[in-house]
């Protein structure tokens, strides 16, 4: 399905990426800790209604 030669650059754009990114994280660190607090209650809230919702359709279901 790929070359040889896409499967490298795929393989090596990725890594490139996931370093960029990571060294873009760590670079903000000090402003997304000042800027970003609660953020964790803000996902876990997410994540608490998204597995609600599976709940109720589940029951809801049967």
């Amino acid at each position: 399905m790929f070359t040889t030669g896409q499967l490298i650059f795929a393989i090596l754009f990725f890594i490139a990426f996931v370093v960029v990114i990571f060294y873009s994280y760590r670079k903000d660190l000090k402003l997304h800790r000042k800027y970003y607090k609660g953020t964790l209650y803000v996902l876990a809230g997410f994540l608490l209604f998204v597995a609600l919702l599976f709940v109720i359709k589940t029951y809801l279901k049967q």
